[in-house]
């Protein structure tokens, strides 16, 4: 059983920057397929972005060129930098593994077997 749990939501006024991040309990970065996803209020939940084990990276088109994954392999850490937030960025942010190909379960929340608790973020202005 894989353990997720994510770190680094907070509060920030429009334009600024937060860097999440989601430490694993095994071999994750290694071993998953992992992805960020956020849901707001009344939403359905949505990949933001989405990464493999050799480091090949996709992203939603509304983040492209605001928000970097990362994955720091020494320490286990899926990390998400955002910056220049928006408003409707607003949401919970979820990390996300499976042990499947990215190419098979990328796309979907169903494709993601384990899950953190989410952490918020709140952009105003």
């Amino acid at each position: 059983q894989e353990h997720l749990m994510e770190s680094g939501g907070g509060s920030v006024q429009a334009g600024g920057y937060l860097k999440l991040s989601c430490a694993g309990s095994r071999d994750t970065v290694n071993s998953y397929c992992m992805a960020w996803f956020r849901q707001a209020p009344g939403k359905e939940r949505e990949e933001v972005a989405t990464i493999d084990r050799n480091g090949r990276t996709w992203y939603a088109e509304f983040v492209k060129g605001r928000f970097t994954i990362s994955q720091d392999k020494a320490k286990n850490t899926l990390t998400l930098q955002m910056k220049n937030l928006k408003p409707e960025d607003t949401a919970m942010y979820y990390c996300a593994a499976d042990l499947a190909l990215c190419s098979v379960v990328k796309g979907s929340p169903l494709g993601f077997e384990f899950w953190g608790q989410g952490t918020q973020v709140t952009v105003s202005g």
